[in-house]
């Protein structure tokens, strides 16, 4: 009968103990995946429960009645003040059912308010800046291109940022990215970036989002018409297609 070597013997000890590691690692490797996908997950369906939930209860007409009119010193105002019909959406522009709101309406409203049916006051906050510093770092960008450059010039850059929004689980446009689209909006980069690292505009967004906290709501988009709060749709969809309908 054959023996085995103390010297195979180590060998053989040292294969099943790399096999052994090696399967460690990769039950470890697994589980930090499904960690990873199941925190994404319930990231999603908070969000979208809140929507959903937020949608579909109109609790906020007291807050609505409180919250200023259009033309307010936290917006963007399109449309004429003689509008029958004015509109105001607090809005985050990391938010994605603030995209797909916008992306629904913003050509429409925008000829309505050319018309002079409506009036809208687009109002930036920030509310999802513990996901990251884009949400901060786009509504105060926004808030310098009015400043700086006035209303116009406000309003491309406000549907830039929404044709081009990021996911919320990123990559995020860093601050160079911004700045580039600001100049098609017709702001100057170099002007800007000195602005924003100035830490300009930033005590205007801090305001604004205070307002709207201390207002009582909690979600975006938060939509007011004509002084009540407007919560008309199950669905982004029927949101969009509702309000449209409001204001024609």
């Amino acid at each position: 009968m054959a023996t085995v070597s103390n010297k195979e013997k180590q060998r053989l000890r040292a294969e099943r103990a790399a096999a052994a590691l090696k399967e460690k690692e990769r039950r470890e490797r697994r589980r930090q995946i499904l960690t990873v996908a199941g925190v994404m997950a319930a990231v999603v369906l908070i969000i979208a429960a809140g929507f959903v939930i937020n949608s579909m209860r109109d609790n906020t007409a007291e807050n609505a009645a409180a919250a200023p009119t259009t033309g307010s010193e936290f917006g963007l105002t399109i449309g004429p003040d003689s509008a029958p019909h004015k509109v105001v959406i607090y809005e985050d522009f990391l938010c994605p059912y603030c995209g797909e709101l916008e992306k629904q309406t913003h050509e429409e409203l925008a000829t309505l308010a050319d018309e002079g049916k409506v009036q809208v006051e687009y109002r930036p906050i920030v509310i999802l800046n513990d996901i990251g510093p884009y949400s901060a770092r786009a509504a105060v960008m926004f808030t310098l291109v009015q400043q700086k450059y006035g209303d116009e010039a406000a309003k491309q850059f406000h549907d830039l940022l929404f044709a081009n929004q990021p996911s919320e689980s990123g990559p995020f446009p860093s601050r160079e990215d911004l700045y580039a689209l600001a100049a098609q909006a017709g702001a100057d980069p170099d002007e800007l970036k000195t602005a924003f690292e100035a830490g300009d505009g930033a005590e205007a967004v801090a305001a604004a989002t205070n307002e709207f906290k201390d207002l009582g709501f909690k979600g975006t988009p938060t939509i007011i018409v004509d002084g009540k709060a407007f919560n008309d749709g199950r669905n982004v969809d029927e949101l969009a297609q509702n309000l449209l309908n409001a204001v024609q």
